[in-house]
C-alpha cells in the first residue's frame, strides 16, 4: 500500500459546507486493475474521482496517488500523469477546437491550442488513440460540431494522449443512446482487456455500463463504502440492493451486468 499502489485513500473523509461528502474512504488500486465505481447520485463517486485525480484534498485521512501524498507534493506535477475524462472537463474544451487539437493539447496539459509546438510523434500517438476509440475520421472535425457519442469518445483518446499512469472515467455513458452506450462500452472492454493500459477507473450508476474485463468495484453509499474488492464479489443482489436503497435483483450473462427491481410477491387474497 501507501507509495507502491496507484492509489492509496486511507479513512479519507470530505466535508464541504457541513455536509459529508466522503465519510472515511479507505480503498487501494493496482497496476493493471480496473475498478468501477458504483453508486447513486449522491454517493460520493465524482468527489472520490477530484480526490483521486489530485484536484480535491481531503478534509482528513491520508491519499497517495501515484506513490505521491497530497499535501506534500505539487499537484501540477502530478496531474499530468493522470488520464481524465468528466463532463466538467469536456464543458472547458474549446467548441470550435479541432478534434485532433483537442487530443493533441493533452499532451501539454492545455484545453485549447495556443502556441505548443508538436512533432510526427504526438500526430501520430493522436490519430492511433482516434482510430482505437473509433474516432480517426473525427480527426478534421470541430469539437462542438459532434455528437455525444463522439465526444465521449474523443475525450477518452485525449485522456490517453500522455500515456498516463492513471485512466479515470467519470460517467462516460452518461446520456448517450443504447447504440452509443454499447458501442462505447465496447472499446472500454478493449483497453481493460489490453495489458499496456493503465490502471482504470470507471465512475457510474449503472451497472448494465460495466464493460467486460473489469476486476474490481468499489461501491458507494452516502459518502461511505458499501462493499469493494473484485467483482464477482463485490457485486451482487444483496450489495446493490444496500447501494441503492431498493431491492435489486442482479443477473451476469457473457461477461455483462443488468440489474431489475424484485418483483413484489402478490397480496394475499383476504376476502
Amino acid at each position: 500500500m501507501g507509495a507502491a499502489a496507484v492509489l492509496d485513500l486511507r479513512d479519507v473523509s470530505v466535508v464541504r459546507g457541513g455536509a459529508t461528502l466522503l465519510d472515511r474512504v479507505s480503498w487501494a488500486v493496482e497496476e493493471g486493475e480496473r475498478w468501477v465505481v458504483l453508486g447513486p447520485n449522491g454517493a460520493g463517486k465524482t468527489t472520490l474521482l477530484q480526490v483521486a485525480s489530485a484536484h480535491l484534498h481531503p478534509t482528513s485521512g491520508t491519499t497517495w496517488v501515484l506513490g505521491e501524498q497530497l499535501g506534500s507534493v505539487d499537484v501540477f506535477e502530478l496531474r499530468p500523469r493522470i488520464g481524465l475524462a468528466s463532463a466538467a472537463l469536456a464543458d472547458r474544451l474549446p467548441p470550435g477546437e479541432r478534434v485532433l487539437d483537442v487530443v493533441r493539447t493533452a499532451a501539454y496539459a492545455v484545453l485549447g491550442h495556443w502556441h505548443e509546438a508538436y512533432d510526427r510523434q504526438d500526430d501520430a500517438r493522436a490519430q492511433v488513440l482516434l482510430e482505437a476509440m473509433g474516432a480517426q475520421h473525427l480527426a478534421e472535425r470541430q469539437f462542438g460540431t459532434l455528437s455525444e457519442g463522439e465526444r465521449k469518445r474523443v475525450q477518452i483518446a485525449r485522456a490517453l494522449m500522455a500515456d498516463p499512469e492513471l485512466l479515470l472515467l467519470d460517467e462516460p455513458a452518461a446520456g448517450l443512446d443504447l447504440a452509443g452506450r454499447e458501442e462505447l462500452v465496447r472499446r472500454l472492454g478493449g483497453i481493460a482487456a489490453d495489458p499496456g493500459a493503465p490502471a482504470l477507473v470507471l465512475v457510474t450508476h449503472h451497472v448494465e455500463e460495466i464493460p467486460p474485463g473489469f476486476t474490481h468495484a468499489l461501491l458507494l453509499r452516502g459518502g461511505g463504502v458499501v462493499a469493494a474488492g473484485p467483482v464477482a464479489q463485490a457485486v451482487s443482489s444483496a450489495t446493490l440492493s444496500s447501494t441503492f436503497g431498493l431491492p435489486l435483483r442482479l443477473e451476469r450473462r457473457s461477461g455483462r451486468f443488468t440489474a431489475r427491481l424484485r418483483p413484489r410477491p402478490p397480496s394475499a387474497n383476504l376476502g
